[in-house]
């Protein structure tokens, strides 16, 4: 026999997790891109590429951890797009400030409202570094950028952050009603 009995018993694991699954994987992003569409949108890539690995003659082990880490992986390529397309469009950023302490009580909702206000690359760092408790030089290697760069970014992310955060929390306009 060939590769296709642990091909077909990969798309039999795949068909019983998918249910289970879903949930987590769809949460996992939407939390972390903060709207619905996209969170949709990567949860569906991050089954194709699942169905793609099951076809194929060696097949990873299905399980929810594999697919929230290419789930993770859809959502960096996501970011990585969005960054060259900013890119393209803004020749320079803003210099890098110096780093003060990080604010470790941030009401969790107010946050994410900031965080969806940021640039994809600036969205990018700080997701892998503080909710997915990645060490520095782990965000370098899934951005695809040198440490210092990183550190830089993280830095300027920051910076970013604590800007939007203190002029707009709720990204409303505040009516003292």
């Amino acid at each position: 026999m060939s590769a296709q009995p642990a091909s077909a018993a990969a798309q039999d694991d795949l068909l019983a997790l998918y249910d289970v699954a879903l949930p987590l994987v769809y949460g996992y992003l939407l939390r972390r891109c903060g709207g619905r569409p996209l969170a949709e949108d990567l949860t569906a890539e991050t089954f194709l590429a699942a169905v793609d690995a099951v076809r194929k003659p060696d097949p990873p082990r299905m399980e929810v951890a594999w697919l929230i880490g290419v789930a993770r992986h859809k959502l960096v390529d996501h970011w990585r797009r969005l960054a060259r397309e900013e890119r393209n469009l803004r020749a320079v950023e803003a210099p890098a400030e110096a780093e003060d302490p990080w604010d470790a009580t941030l009401d969790a909702l107010v946050a994410q409202a900031t965080l969806e206000q940021l640039g994809p690359h600036h969205r990018a760092a700080l997701t892998l570094r503080y909710l997915d408790d990645l060490t520095v030089p782990q965000v370098a290697a899934a951005l695809d950028r040198t440490l210092h760069a990183t550190e830089a970014l993280l830095v300027r992310a920051r910076a970013a952050f604590r800007a939007a955060y203190d002029i707009t929390p709720t990204g409303k306009e505040d009516d003292h009603g």
